[in-house]
């Protein structure tokens, strides 16, 4: 048992998990700002694109540094768009938000990530084998920033990104949700913080992309026209642990107005808050005098 704060005990097999969505990720760094204000540490977090790039902050245990760079910055540098995109940088710039907002603007706390405890695991897709990768980095401050900016590498929008010289792509594109991963792991008790209403599942269509995009990369092609399916199918498996008592999903519960690239900055402030407000909630349900993390109070 791993006391974490006075009033919540999280045990040495729960684990957290951060679904991606671009810039939907503000309802997770609201969150994760909730759970930090509150001294709330998990001994395990896997997260997937924007699930690793705010779970890093969280893992540095650095308060407001994701929200920072997913709302605040914004207003003084505006680094979506289609200029960016026409450069080769991306549709949403990634050199600057990897490599020059750390290096200006906030930079990560390397040494309080690195001497932690609590593991960190960040997934990407490997666009020659088209199989998730799953990455740990605490020696490497430049590694584990490549892993970081290729976890949240989004398919086509954004230049592939290259960790020890081979390919990646955005982790979800193979493993969107990695609640699997963390079970394999060890961990089988499991908050998960989805970035979609409850009850949302992707059109049932393959993602047809042109003859010339990925054209080296045939085994990426393959998990993108099928990725539809494999969402699905984890978000079916998420309710099933949800209803077993298995699993703590923490969701938007107001319909979604922030897409994988808004840059309206009021929408996404009104998405972190909700975030935050939703983590009070839940924490608020839980009982404490318990050994689980689990438990929830008597009505």
């Amino acid at each position: 048992m791993v006391l974490i704060c006075s009033y919540m005990k999280i045990n040495n097999q729960t684990g957290l998990v951060l679904e991606g969505g671009g810039m939907r990720g503000v309802f997770t760094v609201g969150v994760l700002d909730y759970f930090m204000d509150h001294n709330i540490w998990f001994p395990y977090t896997i997260g997937v694109s924007a699930g690793a790039s705010n779970g890093i902050s969280y893992a540095s245990r650095q308060r407001g540094r994701s929200r920072f760079s997913n709302i605040d910055l914004l207003e003084k540098y505006n680094y979506i768009g289609l200029r960016h995109f026409l450069r080769g940088e991306g549709y949403i710039n990634m050199r600057f938000l990897f490599y020059t907002y750390p290096e200006k603007y906030y930079p990560l706390d390397f040494d309080t990530y690195r001497q932690s405890s609590d593991r960190f695991v960040m997934v990407t897709s490997n666009c020659l084998t088209g199989k998730a990768e799953y990455f740990e980095e605490k020696e490497d401050f430049y590694r584990l920033v490549d892993i970081c900016r290729a976890s949240c590498t989004l398919p086509v929008l954004c230049p592939v990104t290259y960790v020890d010289g081979v390919p990646m792509v955005d982790g979800g594109v193979c493993d969107a949700i990695p609640i699997q991963r963390a079970i394999d792991d060890g961990f089988h008790q499991n908050v998960i913080i989805l970035t979609r209403n409850k009850g949302y599942r992707k059109k049932d269509k393959d993602f047809k992309l042109p003859g010339f995009i990925y054209r080296q990369y045939p085994a990426i092609r393959e998990q993108l026209k099928l990725r539809y399916r494999r969402y699905n199918e984890v978000l079916d498996y998420i309710d099933e642990l949800e209803t077993a008592g298995k699993a703590i999903v923490i969701r938007p519960e107001h319909p979604i107005k922030v897409g994988r690239t808004t840059s309206d900055r009021k929408k996404l402030t009104a998405l972190y808050e909700e975030g935050y407000e939703l983590a009070k909630k839940v924490v608020a349900e839980l009982d404490y005098t318990t050994d689980s993390f689990f438990s929830k109070k008597k009505e």
